[in-house]
Order: C-alpha cells, then structure tokens, then sequence
C-alpha cells in the first residue's frame, strides 16, 4: 500500500476572491507573482456598480499582485500592505492562511 498518498499533507489552493472598482474601465485584469505577472493570465469580469470581480486559486502563503485597468496598471485601493517592486512603484501583498 502506497501511504504516501494517504499521508499528503501539502495545503489545498483556496479560492480567493479579488475585486476592484473601475467603472469606467472596458477591461481590467489581475496581474502578480502567481501567474508570472502576466497581464492577460487573468481577466476580471465586471460586476455590480462597476466593481471587476475574479477568483484566483491560492495555496497558503505570500503574493505580490497589481491590476491593470485598460492598460494602466494600478494599486488595489482595498489593499491593507504594499512593499516597493524593483520599478520604484509598489506592489499590493495579499497574505493567504487557509
């Protein structure tokens, strides 16, 4: 018997939810050290109000992360830390426990 299977204890992705207002934005998507900081990995999908939602699969841990609102990339207003990036500019950090 393989107890390796049974004794996996590695922390399962949760999804964790990302919301920015932008209601005058065509497009907005979510960009950060999960999925290389590439732009167009993760779009967002405009909600009530004008408010871009999207869910991002996370295991525990730390993560850099910024949107990008019709190009423009931008803090998240709901972000309670930031730490400066190597442009000069900074980084939105959302920490995931669960």
């Amino acid at each position: 018997m393989n107890t390796s299977l049974l004794n996996n204890k590695s922390p399962k992705p949760s999804s964790i939810h990302f919301a920015f207002p932008a209601p005058e934005a065509q497009q907005v998507s979510l960009a950060g050290d999960f999925n290389n900081w590439d732009s167009k990995a993760t779009p967002m999908h405009k909600g009530a109000h004008g408010v871009w939602h999207v869910g991002v699969a996370l295991k525990p841990g730390r993560y850099e992360y910024r949107f990008i609102a019709d190009g423009v990339w931008l803090d998240d207003p709901a972000a309670q830390q930031r730490t400066t990036n190597a442009l000069g500019t900074e980084n939105c950090v959302k920490t995931v426990t669960t």
